[in-house]
């Protein structure tokens, strides 16, 4: 790895081009260096795990219009929808958009945390549907895949886009488009002008993932791929794109991160390197944001711990900044304390999640939401007596470079009605690759068979673990195979028209 400086400069300095960070970005993307094993596997167990939670949000209602707008534009040599026919074809970035609506919506795939927050998996659909409508090869897209999470991994790990109030879907426009770029095997200099495209387009704010969140928090990710597949189409076609997009005087790194005085350090594989940055990524057991992944578990082990939870006092959570400030009582969000809010704003809440955790010694992606167990009086309680707060420690461990020392848990403090408190703390949840019991091949699929049971048959469920697993060997024009499809019977849909 060597680490890429990046600073503004004023436009009387002419920045050399492959000095750029963009630049660097499309050196890493048409390199075509080999492919390490590990990290092929992985993409199979992530492509598994979107799979499982898109299938288990097919019949929600973002994902309902996602998918009614796609389904307004097909394409006969174009790419699949989730839940569709496999024979029916629509055009790539509809399809991105449906797909990716689909696997963001549960909050329930991989994420990757570091100066800034990202979902590396939403990466993968609009990757796929060009692959599907360019008539790729698996190999093709295992490359495509392993470039876009090497380059969010590691934009994640450089530039903080959350201290500024901007979406981490910034960092996603420039890795999808790395990504199609070395899947489609173009030069250096297209994927460097689709990157600065990608990234230009992509800039919004955290007003999403704020106050009352709303559906949009699933099509977000979703947005930013399709606008990803556009760049990269335009610059194919001999456009450019506003550049320096990082380093110039009025770029985005000047004028809306940092300013003028910032400077970033970005870490990248030297070029014909091997990309394991997704071996550094984690998935989720639980559908809740991911610090809340250790703090579910710390719950259900409290819950053996605590005989009576009505003589709960209060509940004191410490944690590190980004959990206090972005989940927790430091958000000074009052929707974050409202059973009445919507699920997306729950998923953000640890009082909440901690509660409802803590009393039912489980969580589940339905049930755990559902509007009558927020209304729950004994839940109610619970969730009102807790407050969390930053603990440096914990923050330092959440930014300790190393991956096997990063941390994203907490310190629980159960105080009861009596004096007596119960103390629990874990540094990483029991599935992190670093954790008690970390997922592997087995788990992804076994995953898979808990949120599609009852949605897809067990010979459909079979021949997709079977395509998938093999995706090595998948031919050109074979990537239909990694569809999913349920009877036309179920799926449901939206009575509100649009404009397509």
């Amino acid at each position: 790895m060597i680490i890429h400086n990046v600073k503004v400069y004023p436009s009387k300095v002419k920045l050399d081009k492959k000095k750029q960070l963009a630049w660097k970005l499309a050196e890493i993307s048409s390199d075509n260096a080999k492919l390490n094993k590990k990290s092929i596997e992985m993409v199979i167990n992530r492509i598994i795990d979107n799979a499982s939670v898109a299938v288990a949000s097919l019949n929600r209602k973002p994902v309902i219009s996602s998918r009614e707008m796609a389904v307004k534009h097909p394409k006969k040599n174009g790419a699949t929808l989730f839940g569709i026919n496999s024979k029916k074809k629509f055009d790539c970035e509809w399809a991105a958009w449906s797909n990716g609506t689909a696997v963001r919506e549960l909050d329930f795939h991989d994420t990757f945390l570091a100066a800034d927050y990202s979902h590396p998996g939403d990466n993968i659909p609009p990757i796929l549907s060009v692959a599907q409508q360019k008539k790729k090869s698996g190999m093709d897209l295992l490359r495509g895949i392993i470039t876009a999470y090497e380059v969010q991994v590691n934009l994640v790990k450089g530039i903080c886009l959350h201290k500024h109030k901007v979406d981490h879907i910034a960092h996603l426009g420039p890795s999808v488009a790395a990504g199609i770029g070395t899947m489609l095997k173009l030069k250096t200099e297209t994927i460097y002008q689709a990157i600065q495209q990608a990234l230009h387009t992509t800039i919004s704010t955290r007003q999403s993932r704020k106050g009352e969140i709303s559906s949009w928090k699933a099509f977000a990710p979703a947005h930013a791929g399709k606008l990803a597949i556009e760049a990269v189409d335009r610059a194919m076609r001999g456009e450019g794109a506003p550049s320096p997009i990082y380093e110039g005087e009025d770029s985005v790194v000047a004028q809306i991160l940092d300013g003028k005085k910032a400077f970033y350090k970005v870490p990248l594989p030297k070029k014909n390197e091997e990309k394991k940055a997704i071996l550094e990524t984690y998935t989720k057991e639980y559908s809740a944001e991911y610090q809340a992944q250790a703090l579910i578990d710390i719950a259900k082990k409290l819950n053996r711990k605590i005989e009576s939870l009505n003589k709960i006092k209060k509940i004191d959570i410490y944690t590190s900044h980004h959990t206090h400030y972005v989940i927790g009582t430091g958000a000074n969000d009052p929707q974050k304390m409202d059973p009445k809010a919507s699920r997306e704003t729950l998923d953000h809440s640890i009082m909440y999640i901690f509660a409802v955790a803590l009393e039912d010694a489980s969580w589940h992606h339905v049930k755990s939401y559902t509007k009558s167990r927020a209304n729950r009086k004994s839940t109610i309680k619970i969730w009102k007596s807790i407050k969390t707060y930053e603990d440096k420690k914990w923050t330092k461990k959440y930014h300790d470079p190393n991956p096997k020392n990063k941390s994203f848990g907490a310190k629980v403090v159960v105080t009861l009605n009596n004096g007596k408190k119960i103390i629990e703390k874990l540094d990483k949840a029991d599935a992190h690759p670093y954790g008690q019991r970390p997922f592997v091949r087995k788990n992804y699929i076994n995953k898979f068979l808990t949120l599609t049971k009852g949605i897809i048959s067990k010979k459909e469920s079979d021949r997709f673990l079977k395509a998938v697993q093999k995706l090595k060997k998948l031919k050109p024009g074979q990537l239909s195979l990694l569809n999913i499809e349920v009877r036309s019977s179920q799926l449901k849909k939206n009575n509100k028209k649009g404009i397509f």
